[in-house]
């Protein structure tokens, strides 16, 4: 498989990729449905795993490891990039509506004040979070939200592996969504 995969990368060799087709399309499947995805996710899923193998094979570098490892992380990655674009939830949330009430005193709106008050508690709880992040994380942090750069133009500018800036983000994510939950 690795040979075929070499080959389809080199001369985008068809002959390699219907092998390589036949051969991983009903494994990748299986794979991502044992995952959790229901068939048609898996087959689309599948599709755009195979799609990628033809046009990225000349990424791929036999050291690193197995053909069937490159290819199945393909598809676990595809299938993680999915479930993220999908976990954003839509409803309405109460605390989004304003009821506007006047103070009897002032005659302002007690609501913009409440949300000047809480927009602001809400800033230092971030700053909060922020600092308590190992340096590394808060600087990919800091360079994707303050800089509004992309994951791609952090790797050029910091000389790191993309993987490594993605990793990175994904920590810290995850330890300023627990800080964050813990205090609000």
């Amino acid at each position: 498989m690795t040979d075929l995969l070499v080959r389809i990368g080199a001369n985008r060799d068809r002959q390699a990729y219907q092998a390589m087709f036949v051969y991983f399309a009903p494994r990748v499947k299986g794979f991502l449905m044992s995952k959790g995805a229901d068939s048609a996710l898996a087959e689309e899923l599948m599709q755009d795993t195979m799609l990628t193998v033809w046009t990225k094979a000349s990424m791929y570098h036999p050291g690193r490891g197995s053909a069937s490892t490159w290819i199945f992380t393909i598809a676990r990655n595809l299938r993680i990039d999915k479930l993220r674009r999908e976990s954003v939830q839509h409803f309405d949330d109460v605390d989004g509506l304003e009821i506007a009430e006047d103070d009897p005193n002032t005659g302002r709106t007690v609501v913009a004040q409440d949300d000047a008050v809480i927009a602001g508690q809400e800033r230092r709880l971030v700053a909060a979070a922020m600092k308590r992040l190992p340096t590394d994380q808060a600087e990919v942090i800091r360079l994707s939200f303050v800089d509004d750069l992309s994951q791609h133009d952090i790797a050029d500018r910091l000389g790191l592996p993309l993987g490594t800036v993605k990793s990175r983000m994904r920590l810290a994510y995850n330890k300023l969504r627990q800080a964050l939950e813990s205090e609000l």
